[in-house]
Parts: structure tokens; C-alpha cells; sequence
């Protein structure tokens, strides 16, 4: 048996050894830890940990204070983020909030690509022709989009109707429009419901299109869904099975999206509703919708990078039940759409909690009794 050598343990009192020795014990200390725990991890771990470090290393060469960050380093940390889920962990240069930036920028990057290769928009029109829709505008106020785009075909003129809206000239609204609007939506508020929709980019780039219906009475989400290529019959069906069994409201407000097709109001109007349409251009018609979409971009799909569809469905999910239940709303005098009670302290020595909601996100708080 070989002979075995005795250890011998010295105690040192760190309170007698310099500020920076200590500070080199204890750093030592943590590179010692952080290796034990790298043996219980599997192999593939370690080899996406190195890389992450030694390419968070490679960005402080040739840099004397602050790391030089490149395009491919962003493009490494946003594939990255969706490949590996502990790369947080391991993250030191840059914050999640960072990654998140990048990802949002290259989204934009990626669209102004394919928007470049003349893959994508509507072509230009001829100066000519956007004088002339200047001219009829302005010769006979009451002509609309129809009217002017009737008039160019019978001059030969190869025009969609959609286009000549765009570069119709804004007219002076009525000084009374906005009151009479917000009074007719006062009056009529608890029998008022609207439909709208909003895009969400995910981390391929994916486009991802969500429909809902929101009750104007109390602010609640009646339904919302999911779509890559919503198209009215899909809409239809949404509808049918958001207002079962004659439950539907007497007006429903959407606007003049394609989708929102002749089909669409025929099946609203079998429901026993009235289809209230926007005007063009004006979302401020249909505020409490436009409102709620705000909410969801600033409060939820701003602070996260979404991954797919069913991860944007479970967000969806979880921030609909944070707004009816806890969330307080102006419109509701500080109320929530399920009413939520006041709670009062039980006790003086009564504690306040936080509970999370939305992933930490946003939180409620209530009175616990002390234990």
C-alpha cells in the first residue's frame, strides 16, 4: 500500500491580510465552487457554457474598457437565446434586456431586406396620377376613394381603389364628429363589444396574428386566438363560438380590415348585431380596443421575446387573467373587470405580500395576518 501524506491545515485570521488578497481568496473561492458544479452538469452544457464564455472573452480582446460588440455577436446571443434555456446563466457582458433589443432590431433589419428585393409594398405611383386624385378631391368635395377610382378607369387609368385612399388629401373633420362619437359610445357602452387585431413578431421572424373580442361595458376579453393567416371564414368561426346561445351585444365596432369581409358582417348581422364600421384611417373610433393593444405591447410583449405560437398563447393566457382579475383600469373608476373586493388590513401587525403574476412581470398585493 503506498504510503499516504498527511494534510496539514493552516487557519489564517483574513482580518490581518491585505483588502486585495482577501479579494483574490475569495475569487478563488468562486471559480472552485463554479467547477465542482460544472462536474455534475451533462457534457453538451459545458461545451455551450465554453462557448458562450470564450466568445464573451473574445469581445474584451483589443477593448480597454468597454467589450467591442459585432453584428455576429448579436447574431450568436439571439440564436443562443432560443436554442438554450440556462443562457442567462452565463450571460456577463450584456443584459437580457439587450438581447432583447437585438432581436427586436433585427426584425426590422430582416423586413427592410426583403422590402429592398421589391418582394414586398406597393409600387410607386406616377406623379401624374397623384395630382389628378388631388384635382377630383379637390374639385368635388364630396367624392370619395369609389367615386375618383370609377372616374380614373373610365381614363384608362390601372389603379386599385385602395390606392388612390392613401393618397387621397386629409379633409378638416366636422368640430362636432369626436363629441357625437364619444357620447354615442357613453350611452351605449354596456351593449358594445369590438373586435380588432394585432401582429407579434417571434424570434424567426415569424409574423403571428391575434384576433379578440373586448366587452366595452366592464374592459373583459371575451375571446382571443391565434392565426398565421387569418381569413374570414377563420374569423367567422371565432365568432360563432364567442357568442353562443344568444349572447352576442347589440353593436360590435371593427374596422375596415380585408379580413372584416361581406361574410363577416353577414354573419354578424344573423347574431341579431348591429356592425358599427370605422372610418379610414381613424383608430380613435375604436379606443377601447386600441387601447387594450397598447396595454398588452407596453405591459407584456415589450419585456419578452416570443418563441411561438403556443408560447404567445400562454402569455396571452396568463396577462388576460392578470387583466381581469387584478389589474386595475381609469375607465372602471379603479375597479377591475371581475370586481375585485377591497381588502381591508385584518390586523396592526399584518403584513403585506406580493403575489407574482405574468411571470414577475406585474404583481398584486394583499394583507397577510401575521403567523
Amino acid at each position: 500500500m503506498p504510503r499516504q501524506k498527511a494534510v496539514h491545515l493552516k487557519i489564517v485570521d483574513l482580518s490581518a491580510v491585505p483588502t486585495d488578497a482577501c479579494l483574490v481568496k475569495v475569487r478563488l473561492l468562486f471559480v472552485l465552487l463554479c467547477g465542482l458544479r460544472s462536474a455534475f452538469r451533462s457534457h453538451g452544457d459545458l461545451v455551450i457554457e465554453n462557448l458562450a464564455l470564450r466568445q464573451q472573452l473574445a469581445s474584451f480582446v483589443d477593448s480597454a474598457r468597454r467589450p467591442h460588440i459585432s453584428g455576429a455577436d448579436r447574431c450568436f446571443w439571439v440564436v443562443l437565446r432560443r436554442c438554450w434555456s440556462r443562457w442567462l446563466e452565463v450571460v456577463v457582458f450584456v443584459k437580457p434586456e439587450t438581447v432583447i433589443r437585438w432581436h427586436r432590431a433585427g426584425f426590422r433589419r430582416y423586413w427592410t431586406w426583403r422590402s429592398r428585393l421589391g418582394r414586398r409594398g406597393r409600387p410607386a405611383i406616377a406623379t401624374e396620377l397623384r395630382t389628378l386624385i388631388h384635382r377630383m378631391a379637390t374639385e368635388n368635395p364630396t367624392w370619395g376613394a369609389p367615386r375618383i377610382h370609377g372616374e380614373l378607369l373610365m381614363l384608362g387609368f390601372d389603379v386599385s381603389e385602395r390606392t388612390i385612399s392613401r393618397y387621397l388629401p386629409r379633409r378638416s373633420s366636422r368640430p362636432d364628429a369626436v363629441h357625437r362619437w364619444v357620447t354615442f359610445l357613453r350611452n351605449h357602452r354596456d351593449a358594445l363589444a369590438a373586435m380588432d387585431f394585432f401582429v407579434v413578431p417571434t424570434v424567426t421572424f415569424r409574423l403571428l396574428y391575434v384576433w379578440f373580442v373586448i366587452e366595452h361595458g366592464r374592459r373583459r376579453i371575451l375571446r382571443f386566438a391565434i392565426a398565421d393567416h387569418p381569413t374570414a371564414l377563420w374569423v367567422t368561426q371565432q365568432l360563432r363560438e364567442t357568442f353562443p346561445f344568444d349572447t352576442a351585444p347589440r353593436f360590435l365596432i371593427f374596422d375596415r380590415d380585408s379580413t372584416f369581409s361581406t361574410s363577416v358582417v353577414a354573419t354578424v348581422k344573423a347574431f341579431g348585431v348591429r356592425a358599427v364600421r370605422t372610418g379610414y384611417r381613424s383608430p380613435w373610433q375604436n379606443g377601447v380596443a386600441e387601447r387594450w393593444i397598447g396595454s398588452v405591447r407596453r405591459e407584456l410583449l415589450d419585456h419578452v421575446v416570443v418563441l411561438g405560437e403556443d408560447h404567445l398563447r400562454r402569455l396571452l393566457g396568463e396577462y388576460v387573467g392578470y387583466h381581469h382579475d387584478d389589474r386595475t383600469h381609469l375607465g372602471l373608476g379603479k375597479a377591475t373587470p371581475a370586481g375585485r373586493a377591497k381588502m381591508e388590513r385584518p390586523t396592526a401587525d399584518s403584513t403585506m405580500v406580493a403575489l407574482r403574476r405574468v411571470g414577475g412581470l406585474h404583481h398584486r398585493y394583499e394583507w397577510r395576518a401575521a403567523a
